[in-house]
């Protein structure tokens, strides 16, 4: 195993498009949604033990989480959970682990790969081959790497990455990137997966700390200051209470937005293996069993009567008996009840909102 490899894992989301199944005390990331006695997270932590010592794993989170982690992750060690006082989205969260990394490295090398807490990986071991071409990739070249996977369908919910299809023969599956495009509309993906130039985007990058800094500092230097304050500090028992004050002035900005579509040296490796971001109780549906008539329960018993292609989850020990519903989600947790209609499920984020401001947080 190479002591020069480091992953970060951003588990620091609320899931709130699991709602009622996810909460605030404990988001998506840290339950088992499909009974294989592990969390989301863990199955992260799980895949990159053959890649990276555990020792160079760090989690980026929130401090409300960090006693979660410990618990699902017991050999991890305390100082590599990254605790971020609020929400400042990704950039600044890979900053930070990126400015930790470098003191601990102690300005040697490093081979970073940064993954969400919350993917799923179905062919586990095509996904460890992959990161290890990329992590061998990006210690030789100056670049970004960003993992693209093949669409299968015209998705509306994820970002795609446009490639140059002629210079394929030549780089094989690393391709320099044309163009980064956030979530389409129906019309334009249709256009995006006929095409056959545009991937998936992943969420999930490689990148030599070096390459990484440069990039930082040049395209973000607000942010960068803050972190340049803490170079004397950050990797110290100090480190804590210098985050705790300077985290809250970073730039709230994605690192897509910050860096990766504003960047030169931005390549995307085209990978496939069995990757869903676990993003809507819909991702959820396409990706779990179903009966004969397209229905899927998860936690329970359930009992179909003229019911088509919905998805039903209870607290444990509970039966629900559905009748004349179609594509609905049930969802059913600490005294909530959700009916929702399938094709309605980006509304749940406006719901928990809602709900927040009608019972003073109480169901959040």
């Amino acid at each position: 195993m190479n002591k020069s490899n480091y992953c970060v894992i951003m588990a620091g989301g609320i899931g709130s498009r699991f709602w009622p199944f996810s909460r605030n005390n404990r988001p998506k990331q840290f339950l088992d949604f499909f009974g294989t006695g592990r969390s989301l997270l863990q199955m992260t932590v799980d895949r990159f033990r053959t890649l990276v010592p555990v020792e160079n794993v760090l989690v980026v989170t929130n401090a409300a989480y960090k006693a979660t982690i410990l618990e699902q992750v017991p050999d991890l060690p305390a100082e590599n959970i990254l605790c971020e006082p609020c929400r400042r989205n990704t950039a600044p969260c890979i900053a930070y682990a990126m400015a930790r990394i470098r003191a601990h490295c102690k300005g040697g090398n490093a081979n970073v790969v940064v993954a969400a807490s919350d993917h799923l990986i179905t062919n586990e071991q095509e996904f460890c081959r992959v990161i290890a071409e990329g992590l061998g990739y990006v210690a030789k070249h100056d670049c970004l790497l960003t993992l693209g996977m093949r669409p299968t369908r015209p998705e509306t919910g994820y970002g795609y990455i446009q490639i140059d299809r002629h210079q394929s023969a030549a780089q094989g599956s690393i391709m320099p990137v044309k163009t980064f495009t956030e979530k389409p509309n129906r019309e334009l993906a249709e256009v995006f997966f006929k095409s056959g130039e545009f991937l998936w985007n992943s969420g999930m990058f490689l990148w030599n700390i070096d390459a990484i800094m440069n990039a930082l500092h040049r395209y973000l230097p607000e942010l960068m200051l803050q972190f340049d304050l803490g170079v004397t500090v950050i990797g110290t028992d100090s480190e804590e209470a210098f985050i705790q004050e300077h985290f809250p002035q970073c730039p709230n900005i994605s690192i897509d937005y910050g860096v990766m579509e504003k960047a030169s040296n931005v390549m995307v490796m085209e990978a496939d293996f069995g990757w869903s971001d676990l993003g809507t109780w819909g991702s959820l549906y396409d990706l779990s069993d179903k009966d004969n008539n397209g229905n899927v329960s998860l936690h329970s018993q359930s009992c179909f009567y003229d019911a088509q292609n919905n998805i039903v989850t209870l607290e444990s020990g509970k039966l629900a008996v559905i009748e004349g519903l179609e594509n609905y989600i049930i969802a059913e947790n600490e005294g909530v009840l959700l009916i929702c209609r399938k094709q309605n499920e980006q509304h749940i984020r406006q719901m928990v909102n809602d709900i927040q401001v009608l019972y003073n947080g109480k169901y959040s």
